[in-house]
């Protein structure tokens, strides 16, 4: 049975809730094995496996298509899957209906949505029709063109202040989880402290209700630029990448398949067949 949001929540300052990514069956099996509190099925599919250069282009369908692998692979989990680039933003009815569709076809447990005040009447409006909303603050990257980059946010009093109203619009508007992506340490705390939702950080330093981390980065999965906030807790690329050679290699001398990966047939029949 799982646990619902109201759950989460009630365990604000009792513990860290953990979270990582997941956008198949296999990859959420273990991570709820490990007993991983909850997976994002996170638009980051678009960057680390369908191979866009952004969130952008992915679709409603995608996330659908990946949720609902996440979700046949988890029975205790609670699931939460990103609402992609246009699927909210254009209007209330627009939102309301792309979650409702999302919940329906998936089995998730809540949706995310990034956004802060500007977007309030769209949580308000999805929680109304029944589905828990996780909101995402700080650096959103479905907005990356207009924040100039992918940039620590609130880091002026201006740019705090405007943080922090919108904690309070999204939680106000209903939202039972917040993340907070590349926010400063002690901004990230103070906005822990002020609101009643769970806080999930990503690059938000060690006072935020929970953690989240793209697992790929915290395998050290791919090659490339490793944001400051992952811990590394693996290096799967080396670990791939040598056995795909040594296969290699076995292919090309006839290492493998040997003996102990072969099928026999009676001696006999063959006989006959030639």
């Amino acid at each position: 049975m799982k646990h619902t949001a109201s759950y989460y929540q009630q365990l604000k300052g009792q513990r860290v809730i953990s979270m990582l990514t997941a956008y198949d069956c296999h990859t959420a099996q273990t991570i709820e094995e490990a007993g991983i509190d909850m997976i994002l099925v996170g638009d980051s599919v678009g960057n680390v496996i369908l191979g866009y250069e952004n969130t952008l282009a992915v679709t409603v369908d995608d996330m659908i298509h990946h949720g609902k692998a996440v979700c046949r692979g988890t029975k205790e989990a609670f699931v939460v899957v990103d609402m992609p680039f246009m699927s909210y933003q254009a209007s209330v009815y627009d939102a309301v209906t792309q979650a409702g569709r999302i919940m329906k076809e998936t089995g998730c447990q809540a949706v995310k949505l990034e956004g802060g005040e500007v977007y309030a009447d769209r949580i308000a409006a999805i929680v109304q029709a029944g589905i828990p909303v996780v909101a995402h603050l700080g650096l959103t990257p479905q907005s990356f063109n207009t924040l100039g980059g992918y940039r620590v946010q609130g880091k002026t009093e201006e740019a705090a202040r405007r943080l922090l109203a919108d904690v309070d619009a999204v939680t106000k508007a209903g939202a039972f989880a917040i993340t907070l992506e590349c926010v400063p340490e002690a901004l990230a705390k103070l906005a822990t402290e002020r609101t009643e939702a769970l806080t999930i950080g990503i690059g938000a330093g060690r006072y935020c209700d929970g953690q989240v981390l793209v697992y790929q980065d915290m395998l050290g999965y791919t090659q490339g630029f490793v944001p400051k906030f992952v811990k590394q807790y693996a290096n799967l690329h080396d670990t791939m990448l040598e056995a795909f050679r040594r296969y290699k290699e076995d292919c090309e001398q006839r290492a493998f398949p040997a003996d102990a990966h072969t099928f026999a047939i009676d001696d006999e029949v063959m006989k006959r067949l030639y």
